[in-house]
């Protein structure tokens, strides 16, 4: 996929005040002209649409990211907009062939619930452009596969959850065992594994196991009743940092965490969720950050401009910015000494290839 100018400024952590994903794009260079390069459309006549996952765009999460992406690009690109919230996966076709009949020229699934509904109405509709987050595996020219290698950033979050934890237990749990979450939790516990190995420390990790892809997980991305259940399981067991990987259900974590007197903090994943959750900040300990609302933005400003690279797959990483961590907040100065410089470290040998993150949940790393 071709990328912007800049797709996004992630800084050293060395700078970790910081050290944030930007909210939204680089502008741009030309916002004036309404006929795009390369045999582009009129601005006025071109239509991006976008339907959410189950999560709804409100979800403080991946939904609502990828949906700053379809308002940045409806304000700077003066694109027009249409938008569709699935409650349930019964709604995903009837949403997406509802975009075709509007006339879509480019329509954006959010996430990888969508995939099989996504494949048939592109298939249905060789002529519409389709850019699908987190799948990497459909086919088709008018198809655009938009994927985060979050395993990479999720390692030097588990690194830092381990760390920082007192109790030496740290742990995660998933919406539903699909790979845009399980990869979140993969890399999670590798970057734990990797910092007992660096340290000779114990640190475990309850929700997960890496090896035989098993663990905990709600079964939905909606029952913030059973997310808070499982959270005040792990507080039970002494778990003092926790990874709760499915959009809202970081809610059901906050609230056994508050219940449980703040014993302990969580981790946000897509966005930065102290920004999305201010209320949560004092128990936020670091976000998982996913560059959505550039990418999709990029994939418009493409489709808009006659460029749409369809029938290929994006992978963000932490070499080309896709994906990163945000920086620790209050907690910053509660971090081991020197554990900034050991992330600065330990992300370049990630990029350098020295220390390899793998997971079998990782997208292809074509481009």
């Amino acid at each position: 996929m071709p990328t912007r100018k800049k797709l996004i400024p992630l800084l050293s952590i060395a700078a970790v005040s910081a050290l944030v994903l930007s909210a939204c794009g680089q502008a741009p260079e030309d916002t004036t002209s309404t006929e795009g390069a390369g045999g582009g459309a009129d601005a006025g006549d071109f239509t991006a649409c976008m339907v959410s996952d189950e999560g709804g765009f409100d979800d403080k999460s991946f939904n609502q990211l990828a949906h700053d992406g379809l308002v940045q690009a409806e304000t700077e690109l003066g694109v027009n907009t249409l938008e569709a919230e699935s409650t349930s996966p019964d709604d995903f076709t009837p949403n997406l062939q509802t975009m075709v009949d509007q006339s879509c020229n480019i329509i954006i699934p959010v996430g990888f619930m969508l995939a099989d509904a996504t494949q048939a109405v592109a298939d249905a509709n060789p002529e519409t452009h389709f850019a699908i987050i987190d799948v990497d595996y459909l086919e088709g020219d008018n198809i655009l596969q938009i994927n985060y290698d979050t395993a990479q950033a999720a390692f030097l979050a588990g690194y830092a959850s381990a760390g920082f934890s007192e109790s030496g237990i740290v742990a995660t749990y998933g919406g539903s065992q699909i790979p845009s979450v399980t990869i979140f939790m993969d890399g999670f516990a590798d970057g734990v594994a990797y910092y007992n190995e660096q340290k000779g420390a114990d640190v475990q990790v309850l929700g997960w196991n890496v090896e035989s892809q098993t663990g905990e997980f709600v079964g939905n991305f909606t029952d913030n009743t059973k997310a808070k259940q499982i959270t005040e399981g792990f507080l039970a067991q002494g778990a003092d940092v926790i990874l709760p990987v499915g959009g809202p259900l970081y809610q059901g974590a906050a609230e056994a965490i508050r219940a449980d007197g703040d014993s302990a903090v969580l981790l946000g994943v897509d966005s930065d969720l102290t920004i999305g959750e201010p209320g949560y900040s004092d128990i936020i300990f670091v976000s998982i950050l996913k560059g959505l609302d550039v990418t999709v933005f990029d994939a418009i400003e493409n489709a808009l401009n006659g460029t749409f690279a369809g029938g290929t797959i994006y992978t963000g990483t932490l070499e080309n910015e896709g994906v990163g961590i945000s920086g620790f907040g209050e907690f910053e100065s509660q971090l081991p000494d020197g554990m900034l410089e050991e992330l600065d470290t330990i992300k370049q040998q990630i990029i350098s290839g020295e220390i390899v993150v793998e997971s079998p949940s990782s997208p292809s790393q074509a481009e």
